[in-house]
C-alpha cells in the first residue's frame, strides 16, 4: 500500500512540475500613460519586441535579460492602435535535427526553445489607454 502512495506522490508532483514549467514564461503584457512592459518575466532572455505605429513605423526593442519596455517618444505620439510582436529565449532546449556546420567550432545539437506572441495596445490623447469593453443593447 505505501509502495502506491508513494507512486502516486511522485506521479502527482511530476505532473505539478512540468505544469509549472509551462507556465513560466506566460508574460503579461502591463502599461502605463507613456510605457508598455510586460511581468511574470520568467525563464525568458534574448527579448526583441518590434512595435508597428499606426502609421506604419517600426520600433524595435532588444533586451539581453528583463523584459523590454517600449515607450511613447513626446512629438511623435500617434493617437490609434500599435501593434506589437514579442520574441524571446526560454531556458528549455531542444535538439536540432539538422544542425549546421557554420565554421565557428563545434556543431550545435541544441538551441532554446523560442517564445512568441503578439498583441497590440491603444493610445487615445496621447496617452496610452485600456480599451473600454463595448457591449450593444439590444432592441
Amino acid at each position: 500500500m505505501s509502495r502506491l502512495l508513494k507512486s502516486i506522490a511522485l506521479s502527482t508532483s511530476l505532473a505539478l512540475f512540468s505544469a509549472g514549467t509551462a507556465w513560466a514564461a506566460d508574460p503579461v503584457q502591463q502599461h502605463n500613460s507613456n510605457a508598455v512592459w510586460f511581468e511574470n518575466w520568467i525563464g525568458l532572455s534574448n527579448a526583441s519586441m518590434v512595435v508597428a505605429a499606426p502609421n506604419g513605423k517600426i520600433t524595435e526593442i532588444f533586451a539581453k535579460s528583463g523584459t523590454p519596455v517600449f515607450e511613447l517618444k513626446p512629438g511623435e505620439v500617434l493617437d490609434g492602435v500599435y501593434r506589437y510582436e514579442l520574441r524571446a529565449a526560454t531556458e528549455e532546449k531542444q535538439e536540432i535535427v539538422n544542425p549546421i556546420d557554420n565554421g565557428r567550432g563545434e556543431l550545435q545539437t541544441e538551441s532554446f526553445v523560442p517564445f512568441y506572441r503578439t498583441g497590440a495596445f491603444f493610445v487615445e490623447r496621447g496617452v496610452i489607454v485600456t480599451p473600454k469593453e463595448v457591449k450593444e443593447e439590444e432592441g
